[in-house]
């Protein structure tokens, strides 16, 4: 009987376990999550990989929405390719919310808000400005432009109309570069709603419904205050990653590896110019590596490095260091010409190449003043120095100099032995002296 009662009980007890269980399923299915993902810069490939890191979180945690918050000047086409493929086959609710205000979502920035599945922007933001440019003295030519141009055109308009947005706007932004406030793109249907504050659209897209690149029909189901955001920030080496993956710094840190390798071969031994110099510049190559640089903008700045070295070595009165100079502006300005959406700030190429040039006058100037300057060893450092004569000078006799005895001759008449002299000429192993009162 006692038995009996205790299998009784056992079964109560795992029943309303189970129970609990299955009643708290419903608790947090009512607290769903929106995954929150914040990009801002060049989109660079890191960006693409934080972007595919941050859905995948939100598929496989089943988030109600994933929102990327944007705000980028444009990028790399080949990147912005990806990162469109993804959102445009994630499983999971993509939006693009561009902000805070006075951001805006220019060039590679457009796709990746055209190609959610709910854009949306913060008054103040603007979008547009999607033609492919050229950057620098050396241009892409012409017929290659044209096609790039064209093909980002078909892909803007194949884009907007997947989504179901203003085709024919869509595409002026990238065939004549045309901007759009948050206003224009509302009313231009490139974007479907604006909000002030995350909370707001969080709170706006609630019950939206919408279909995946799957066939899956969803509807966004977020009660109200009862939602959690989880931030999926960068981790410290994505920041890094993306830190120097900014042209700007890109361009620094090859700067500063020139002047390292300069510093170390004009003046050897000194190890940590070379040592900075050496791992500015493997970070300098990665940073140009992704950026897609040109390598011949690049050549033209290792060619200046070489000219301002040649100019310690040889002496050609500033002809190698003004050579310098100007290949190193030119290969700045070179440095990305080949890839569209990527810039260095003209102003930090013009200050650069002041500095760069006045660290080079300022080393040839000191080695000019060193080779000016009157040797303190050698035959020629003993001219001018003092001397004793040892035995009368009648012209030729001995003299004692630098703790040591030499064969001197007087310029004039005989000198008396303790008597002091000034060296005037050193001949092989020979002095020539006058009296000091003469000098």
């Amino acid at each position: 009987m006692r038995r009996t009662l205790l299998r009784i009980s056992f079964l109560v007890l795992l029943g309303l376990v189970v129970t609990a269980t299955l009643a708290g399923s419903p608790a947090s299915a009512s607290s769903p999550t929106v995954e929150v993902l914040h990009v801002e810069g060049t989109i660079v490939p890191v960006i693409a990989q934080y972007i595919d890191r941050g859905i995948q979180r939100a598929e496989e945690e089943n988030a109600a929405a994933c929102i990327i918050e944007l705000n980028t000047p444009g990028g790399l086409l080949t990147t912005t390719e990806d990162i469109v493929q993804r959102i445009m086959n994630a499983n999971v609710p993509i939006i693009v919310y561009v902000s805070p205000k006075g951001a805006w979502a220019a060039s590679a920035g457009t796709f990746i808000t055209l190609s959610s599945h709910i854009a949306a922007m913060t008054p103040g933001t603007t979008i547009g400005a999607a033609h492919p440019v050229s950057v620098g003295e050396q241009q892409i030519p012409e017929d290659q432009m044209k096609k790039i141009t064209e093909f980002s055109a078909k892909w803007m308009r194949t884009i907007a109309e997947d989504r179901g947005r203003n085709m024919e706007e869509a595409e002026l932004a990238v065939t004549e570069s045309k901007s759009f406030t948050d206003v224009d793109a509302l009313e231009a249907n490139l974007i479907d709603l604006r909000a002030d504050t995350l909370e707001s659209l969080i709170s706006q897209v609630d019950g939206w419904e919408l279909t995946l690149a799957n066939g899956e029909e969803v509807t966004i189901d977020i009660d109200g205050e009862g939602f959690e955001t989880a931030r999926n920030e960068m981790n410290a080496i994505e920041n890094f990653l993306q830190v120097i993956s900014d042209p700007n710094i890109a361009y620094l840190l090859f700067t500063l590896a020139t002047i390292g390798l300069i510093t170390e071969i004009s003046s050897p031994g000194l190890i940590f110019p070379g040592v900075f110099g050496g791992i500015s510049l493997f970070l300098a190559f990665y940073s140009l590596g992704v950026l897609n640089a040109y390598w011949g903008g690049a050549a033209l700045i290792l060619l200046a490095v070489g000219l301002f070295v040649a100019e310690y070595f040889t002496t050609s009165f500033g002809l190698l260091t003004a050579g310098g100079v100007t290949s190193f502006v030119f290969g700045s300005l070179m440095l990305f010409s080949h890839s569209p959406g990527i810039e260095v700030n003209r102003g930090l190429i013009a200050g650069i190449a002041v500095a760069v040039s006045a660290f080079a006058i300022f080393v040839i100037g000191a080695i000019v003043r060193g080779q000016r300057r009157r040797k303190a060893t050698g035959a020629e450092g003993m001219i001018g120095r003092p001397a004793r004569a040892k035995t009368p000078l009648e012209p030729t006799g001995t003299v004692s100099a630098e703790g040591e005895l030499w064969t001197a001759t007087s310029e004039d008449e005989k000198i008396a032995p303790g008597e002091e002299v000034i060296i005037t000429k050193v001949e092989d192993l020979k002095l020539w002296v006058a009296r000091k009162s003469k000098k």
